[in-house]
């Protein structure tokens, strides 16, 4: 697999406060990363070294094997960004502003056609090419802004809150759009909503006071969600006493007369059992459930863990 972005020891001081420290990850093709954090967590910092923005204090970055403060012009060529407001020029027309684009990037004359055909084909742009961009959804205008963004076919593309201000159906259109361009780049995107990480994703990263507490794939996210927990009703109390016996059981929670939560270890799965142990007693199963944590709570925990320490 191609390692698109290396980030090494990444570290950022304003004067004396360190909004990002000591943040290593990599990146490869066909991988899309949500950075996920609370805002002011340093997201938005980590995301303007890695484009070029910013120097960090310390650290090394490559994009696509080429250090980008060595090789700034080089590196960058392999980069398409689209910050959190996308920058457009609203008095020009969609294919207008594609066509400035294409020259900022530095796009061949004869090429030029075809990359702003492509891009706007990819990014459902085609019916309104001609419009002027201030007369546009919101919607149609950060698909524009992601149009800017893969222009020049870049290898890495770099998203800060893409779905931000958007309705449901144009946030819908964008995650598909996202898990599109994520098949053939590899894709950074910034976010602070939950859900999108686990839309959009195949990995996660969570910062948090500057320092990643997390990454992940969305696989292994969603083993971490698995609580180790089942909810389970009965139509009669059943004994408690007799439940524990059953193996990978490690302790039983009596909600109401006929309701338990029952804990029991992650490695072993009792439902089974369990199902079968209520029926043959006679207690009448009504309900078995599983129940999991959310995203949700762990964000919460893991930075809950870090405020603690």
């Amino acid at each position: 697999m191609t390692t698109l972005i290396e980030a090494e020891h990444l570290t950022r001081y304003y004067g004396k406060h360190c909004a990002v420290k000591d943040v290593s990850f990599i990146l490869a093709k066909g991988e899309v990363l949500g950075f996920l954090g609370a805002n002011g967590a340093g997201k938005t910092t980590t995301m303007q070294m890695l484009c070029g923005n910013l120097a960090p204090s310390a650290g090394q970055i490559k994009i696509n094997g080429i250090d980008l403060l060595d090789q700034p012009k080089a590196a960058k060529f392999n980069l398409g960004y689209l910050p959190d407001t996308p920058p457009l020029y609203k008095e020009l027309t969609v294919h207008e502003f594609l066509l400035y684009c294409s020259k900022l990037h530095g796009i061949n004359k004869n090429a030029r056609s075809s990359a702003i055909k492509s891009a706007q084909e990819r990014c459902g742009l085609t019916e309104v090419a001609g419009r002027l961009i201030a007369n546009l959804s919101k919607g149609f205008q950060q698909r524009i802004g992601i149009a800017q963004a893969i222009l020049h076919n870049p290898e890495v593309i770099v998203l800060d809150e893409p779905t931000v201000g958007l309705d449901p159906i144009q946030i819908r259109e964008i995650r598909t759009l996202i898990r599109e361009l994520g098949q053939d780049h590899g894709i950074i995107l910034s976010t602070h909503i939950l859900t999108e990480v686990q839309e959009s994703c195949t990995h996660v990263q969570i910062i948090h006071q500057g320092q990643l507490i997390l990454n992940e794939t969305i696989a292994g996210l969603n083993r971490q969600m698995d609580s180790g927990t089942l909810q389970v009703g009965t139509r009669l109390a059943p004994d408690i006493n007799l439940l524990l016996t059953i193996p990978g059981i490690l302790s039983i929670e009596r909600t109401s007369k006929n309701q338990l939560k029952i804990h029991h270890s992650l490695t072993a799965n009792p439902a089974e059992q369990l199902a079968e142990k209520i029926i043959t007693s006679g207690w009448g199963l009504q309900e078995l459930t599983p129940l999991k944590r959310s995203m949700e709570d762990i964000f919460i925990s893991l930075t809950k863990e870090q405020r603690d320490l």
